[in-house]
């Protein structure tokens, strides 16, 4: 027979069997014309719900047996037995190096701050709404900023975390034993508050409230400043040396000066 018989018979033949029909799984990724990718690496990622896999216990590895073993082979020409690896080899390989994703384990240490960062130390600003404006220095967070506080009623800068990178301590200091700061003041004192109705579309909430100050971060900065600002009186030229804002000149170069 010509290989167009063979072949009818044996389309015949396996429709003879009646097999059910193999349910195809749906693919993810959806192609571009040109056979360019839709979805980015990321994307796929999150479709697959890989991420749903990762930090999950895994089963304690077995002891590594033989990695050959030997192979009854049939046939009288075929040498009787043959020697094949225990774990076949993979066919495929990605032709690009996937970086396979870490869980995390760092653990945060603690801050750690220059020697001249010490509370009651007056500061310069170098970054910021209020760049330029000496502040005096009151606390070092456990996140790594800096308290500070101008007064607010000398020169306008209010309690605030700083970034210590972004300071310039001076020489000059101020004693602020007397000032008591509340257990309150923290890290989580200045998080965000979260937004009523985060969810829904931007035009839902057509009232805008704007920015109101919380009474009780007004209350306290009323009470942080009036006990700073007796620590600032008992020094003369002091409460005028911090409403000064600091500025350079022509010819003035900041790594020839002593602050």
């Amino acid at each position: 027979p010509n290989h167009r018989q063979e072949g009818d018979r044996v389309f015949a033949h396996f429709a003879a069997l009646q097999l059910p029909p193999v349910k195809m799984g749906k693919e993810r990724q959806e192609w571009l014309p040109g056979g360019i990718e839709k979805f980015s690496r990321s994307a796929m990622y999150k479709k697959k719900g890989a991420f749903k896999k990762l930090g999950k216990p895994v089963a304690a590895k077995t002891s590594a047996g033989p990695s050959t073993k030997t192979k009854q082979i049939g046939g009288a020409s075929n040498g009787g037995s043959r020697t094949v690896a225990t774990v076949k080899e993979q066919r495929y390989y990605p032709t690009v190096d996937v970086v396979p994703r870490v869980k995390k384990t760092k653990v945060q240490k603690p801050a750690k701050f220059r020697a001249s960062l010490k509370p009651g130390t007056v500061c310069i600003l170098l970054a910021g709404k209020f760049k330029g404006k000496r502040v005096v220095l009151l606390a070092t967070l456990p996140s790594g900023l800096i308290l500070v506080s101008g007064p607010f009623n000398v020169n306008g800068v209010p309690l605030k975390r700083v970034d210590p990178a972004y300071v310039i301590a001076t020489s000059t200091q101020v004693d602020i034993s007397g000032v008591k700061l509340p257990a309150e003041v923290n890290d989580g004192f200045f998080a965000r508050p979260a937004a009523a109705g985060g969810k829904g579309e931007i035009f839902d909430n057509k009232e805008d409230k704007g920015n109101t100050l919380d009474p009780k971060r007004a209350a306290l900065q009323k009470e942080v400043d009036g006990a700073l600002g007796k620590a600032i009186s008992g020094t003369p030229l002091l409460r005028d040396y911090l409403r000064a804002p600091f500025s350079l000149r022509s010819g003035q170069y900041p790594h020839e000066m002593k602050f």
